[in-house]
C-alpha cells in the first residue's frame, strides 16, 4: 500500500512539472461565464453571511420540486427542525422554567409560513432567486418559506453541524425570538 502511495505521489509530480514545462506561453485561467442564477446565489451568500464549500447545496435549496426531481424537500424539512431547535434553545436559556405550552407557541410563531418564514425569505429576495417551473409562482409563501428552511438544511449539510445553521438563522432571522432583522 505505501509502494502505491508514493507511486502516485511520483507520478503527481512528474506529470505536473511536464505541465509546466510544456509550453513557453501563458496560459490565461479560463472563465467560465456566470449565470443570472449564480450570480444570485453568490449575492444570497453575502446576504446570510455564509458561504458555501459545496455550492450545489445551495443550489438545490434554491430549487424547487415544480422544477426538478432534485429539489429542497428535504433540505426544508431539515431546516425546519434546525429553526425550530434553535428557538427552543434561545427560549428556554431565557426562561427555564417556560411552559411547553409557551414554548410551542414561539416556535409556531417563527415557523409559521403565512407570516414570519415568508417574511424572512421574501426580505432575502427568494422569490427572485428560487427555481420553479413557469407554472408555479415563486412568490407564495409555502414556495418562499420552503426556500428558506432549506437554506438551513443545507448549511447544516455543509459544515456538517446544525449549531452552525442554527447561527446563520439567528443572524438573517434577528436575535430575538419573534424579531426579524433588517437586511
Amino acid at each position: 500500500m505505501g509502494r502505491f502511495i508514493i507511486l502516485t505521489l511520483f507520478l503527481l509530480a512528474k506529470f505536473s512539472a511536464f505541465q509546466a514545462h510544456a509550453g513557453n506561453e501563458v496560459r490565461a485561467p479560463i472563465l467560465k461565464p456566470s449565470s443570472p442564477f449564480s450570480l444570485a446565489l453568490e449575492t444570497l451568500q453575502k446576504q446570510i453571511g455564509y458561504t458555501f464549500q459545496s455550492i450545489g447545496l445551495l443550489r438545490r435549496a434554491m430549487t424547487h420540486s415544480s422544477f426538478s426531481e432534485e429539489n429542497n424537500k428535504a433540505l426544508s424539512i431539515l431546516g425546519a427542525s434546525i429553526i425550530e431547535t434553535s428557538v427552543s434553545l434561545q427560549y428556554l436559556k431565557k426562561d427555564m422554567e417556560a411552559s411547553a405550552k409557551d414554548l410551542n407557541h414561539r416556535i409556531s410563531e417563527i415557523s409559521q409560513v403565512e407570516s414570519s418564514c415568508s417574511v424572512d425569505a421574501m426580505r432575502l429576495g427568494l422569490q427572485k432567486v428560487i427555481r420553479v417551473s413557469p407554472k408555479t409562482n415563486a412568490s407564495t409563501p409555502a414556495v418562499v418559506c420552503g426556500a428558506f428552511r432549506a437554506i438551513f438544511g443545507a448549511i447544516a449539510m455543509d459544515t456538517g453541524k446544525s449549531d452552525d445553521a442554527g447561527k446563520v438563522f439567528w443572524s438573517v432571522h434577528g436575535s430575538e425570538v419573534g424579531g426579524a432583522a433588517a437586511l
